[in-house]
């Protein structure tokens, strides 16, 4: 699940200082989960710029469902219509859905996207993909080597391993011993040996992901 933070209250009241009357969307998707970007958050994040502000602005508030879906976006259009800029406290995902719908009005990220991750504790989460779209999960034990591997190796540790430690945090395991240990306790050691072809660059362009099963429904 994605996950964000909120950017420092300087950096917001600077990109908004100049409008008077603002909405502000929260997500009740994944920004919602990790306690950022969810009708609670919309709140609390007006109370604070009305505070930073000396309530010399109005605010507009509105949480949809999931901001990366255009089904809940004509929600606002209302609301939109009457306001000189709009504040998403969603993904960049979201952020750009919304700036795609409203192409007349200012649309400000209010969140740092941070990672795709996985609860730890309450409020606490870690990395676990980049989506690189060439996932190697199965061969390597459901361990990811492109996120947790500092180096990003493909094919086995690095040099400076010592003691199943990384050598550029040392009080973060190698991820390469992770995955042979794991791949040991499984039985499948022999993954180590099948070379994985170099990952490709895919980033230049943007990306669109279709479904096996829509495939088809789009193909024409």
């Amino acid at each position: 699940m994605v996950k964000g933070k909120r950017k420092p209250m300087d950096e917001i009241n600077s990109v908004i200082s100049v409008y008077s009357k603002i909405l502000v969307v929260g997500c009740g998707g994944c920004v919602s989960v990790c306690l950022a970007g969810g009708q609670r958050e919309v709140l609390e994040l007006v109370e604070d710029l009305k505070e930073y502000s000396g309530n010399t602005k109005q605010f507009k508030t509105y949480t949809v469902e999931r901001q990366c879906s255009q089904n809940f976006l004509s929600e606002l259009d209302d609301m939109a219509a009457v306001c000189d800029c709009v504040i998403s406290m969603a993904c960049g995902a979201g952020v750009q859905y919304l700036a795609e719908r409203f192409p007349k009005l200012p649309v400000f990220p209010v969140l740092n996207t941070m990672a795709i991750g996985v609860d730890r504790e309450i409020g606490v989460y870690e990395e676990k993909c980049r989506a690189c779209g060439e996932c190697v999960l199965a061969y390597t034990g459901g361990i990811c080597p492109v996120t947790k591997c500092a180096k990003g190796l493909s094919n086995g540790p690095c040099g400076g391993t010592n003691k199943g430690m990384c050598e550029i945090n040392k009080s973060i395991s190698c991820a390469w011993n992770d995955i042979y240990q794991r791949l040991s306790d499984q039985g499948r050691l022999d993954n180590i040996l099948k070379i994985q072809e170099p990952m490709q660059w895919q980033n230049q362009t943007q990306r669109t992901i279709v479904q096996d099963a829509y495939a088809s429904r789009y193909s024409r």
